[in-house]
């Protein structure tokens, strides 16, 4: 299992951003090309291992949207997108997201309050970007009943845990200037 997964990382290239050590894969940025046969592997390890007695699926713009899609299409969950862009629908709630390399503003829309999710998130690293996501759906009254994520790396994990938040990954990495390591697979249970 998640043979495609492990294969791609370990041939991801790398890409200085100032000190940051950047990868670039098709599950976290779109490129080269994402192949069916990966979409289709790693949306099968979150139906396998993800609470899906759920209301809605929660993912964030922009690598959220493959998985949320196809996740919304193999399970007949409808998936809501956390956005980057301000729509100013009545109830919309906007948390401020920071990153290793990045921070803005993300906008949630279409929660209720009661409702039961399940986020899926394509990375996470400083778990910035779930924080915010964990803040909007709080604020809004949704009941948090899983959060996967395809790749991990770094510390975010912890921080989201040490907010009471459990946090399944499917592949756990490091990464410096000579490529992706390894370090770990749902399938040997991180």
């Amino acid at each position: 299992m998640l043979k495609n997964l492990k294969e791609t990382m370990k041939n991801a290239p790398i890409v200085r951003r100032g000190t940051y050590n950047y990868f670039i894969h098709p599950i976290s940025d779109g490129v080269p090309l994402v192949r069916p046969e990966l979409l289709r592997e790693v949306i099968a390890c979150i139906v396998k291992n993800a609470n899906l007695e759920v209301d809605k699926i929660v993912t964030v713009e922009a690598m959220g949207l493959p998985l949320g899609a196809a996740l919304s299409t193999m399970t007949d969950i409808p998936f809501i997108i956390i956005r980057k862009r301000k729509y100013e629908l009545p109830g919309e709630i906007a948390v401020h997201q920071a990153t290793g390399y990045s921070k803005g503003e993300l906008y949630l829309n279409g929660i209720n309050k009661g409702d039961r999710v399940l986020i899926v998130d394509d990375v996470i690293s400083t778990g910035g970007t779930m924080k915010a996501v964990i803040q909007a759906l709080e604020q809004a009254g949704a009941i948090i009943e899983d959060i996967v994520v395809v790749i991990e790396r770094g510390e975010g994990r912890k921080v989201i845990e040490d907010m009471g938040y459990r946090v399944q990954t499917i592949i756990k990495i490091d990464v410096d200037e000579h490529g992706v390591k390894i370090l770990g697979c749902i399938d040997d249970k991180l």
